[in-house]
């Protein structure tokens, strides 16, 4: 049994048809999928190390430079969700009626969800969860995308503080932005490893997105505590002193 038993395309919620979409449009956005999905089944098959761009390109029948127009990085070729991430904090968690955490899990949720809406959907439900589990085997095992992965977590990080330092009155430099947001981000991580914990554990897809949830609901509440006592107004950039010479 193969990847291609799974409709590995339809993980792509960003990858939906925009309402005005010209002919160009469509085929380059068609190339960058199949760019990316190609190359995916091939490092889990094979193992990232040991493809090429080169026999990537070839397979889609175009030029490495023309993998390379689309993806800056023989890495984003597989990682390719974390500015659909970024757009999320942008968006979502600059809404004022939401707080931080409720905001941050409705970002989880819906990723989530379009997880579980995949698996359900699939012919080989199995063969889709055994593909999930080789995917972060992958990613655990490849020094090269934990670290880009790690980058991306940064610039997400850097991300959110600025909306939180927005929604605050402080700035994104601060220490209360600066671990709020890491505190934020560090619930992807958890509910990539609840993900794997309960993906066999479960006998329905629902149940699989409630324990998933609930587990990250968990690590939330402890964030949600902090979080409550940011100030709404700018911190001190300086902390004055007292004594001779002060002013």
């Amino acid at each position: 049994m193969t990847m291609r038993t799974v409709d590995w395309t339809a993980l792509r919620p960003h990858d939906e048809m925009p309402a005005a979409e010209g002919l160009r449009e469509r085929k380059k956005r068609l190339l960058r999928r199949q760019l990316s999905d190609t190359a995916t089944e091939m490092f889990m098959e094979r193992g990232f190390d040991a493809v090429r761009v080169a026999e990537i390109a070839e397979a889609c029948g175009v030029s490495e430079k023309t993998v390379f127009n689309y993806f800056p990085t023989k890495e984003s070729l597989v990682l390719d969700l974390g500015e659909v991430t970024m757009a999320s904090l942008r968006a979502i968690l600059a809404d004022p009626d939401l707080s931080p955490v409720d905001a941050t899990l409705k970002i989880l949720s819906s990723e989530l969800a379009n997880i579980t809406s995949w698996l359900s959907s699939q012919n080989d439900p199995a063969e889709a969860k055994a593909m999930l589990l080789r995917f972060g085997t992958l990613m655990g095992s490849t020094p090269s995308l934990r670290a880009y992965q790690r980058d991306t977590a940064d610039k997400q990080v850097a991300v959110a503080a600025e909306v939180l330092a927005q929604r605050t009155g402080m700035s994104p430099d601060d220490p209360e932005s600066q671990i709020a947001a890491t505190a934020l981000l560090a619930l992807w991580p958890i509910q990539f490893r609840a993900l794997r914990k309960h993906l066999n554990r479960t006998q329905t897809f629902e149940e699989l997105h409630d324990a998933v949830s609930a587990d990250v609901q968990r690590a939330a509440r402890l964030i949600d505590i902090g979080l409550n006592s940011l100030e709404t107004r700018p911190a001190q950039s300086e902390i004055q002193t007292s004594g001779p010479g002060a002013p």
